[in-house]
């Protein structure tokens, strides 16, 4: 049985990286047990890791739900200065989704549900 997961990206400059995914997800790291690595905890049992190294090639994207796509996207472009990315979405797809890459090429995805209503159950059942 999986219980619990984690993902990790890797950076070239952990100090700026470590800076980037701060403002990225809006939180200082939870833990951070030795040099070149900290991790935060995303949702109850998920956890991004960010370690210095050099990116894997051609890995991910780590895909993330949010509530607001297309602010989180004018912050992301505001605050990280990172390239307009196209919004998408099909018709039997329930949510609309964009792409992008962090400065050391870690491919990061942000999706939102379209119906309001399950995105709220969705919520709920994952942090109660």
């Amino acid at each position: 049985m999986i219980f619990e997961m984690t993902y990790q990206v890797r950076v070239t400059d952990f100090k700026e990286g470590k800076k980037w995914y701060e403002t990225f997800l809006n939180k200082v790291a939870d833990f951070i047990p030795h040099d070149g690595f900290a991790e935060w905890k995303l949702i109850p049992g998920c956890w991004l890791q960010v370690a210095e190294g050099k990116p894997s090639e051609g890995s991910g994207p780590i895909r993330l739900g949010i509530q607001n796509l297309e602010a989180e996207k004018k912050r992301l472009m505001r605050e990280l200065n990172i390239d307009d990315f196209v919004i998408e979405s099909r018709q039997e797809v329930p949510v609309k989704w964009g792409s992008f890459t962090d400065p050391w090429g870690n491919r990061i995805g942000l999706f939102e549900y379209l119906n309001k209503t399950e995105e709220y159950e969705r919520v709920k059942t994952i942090l109660g």
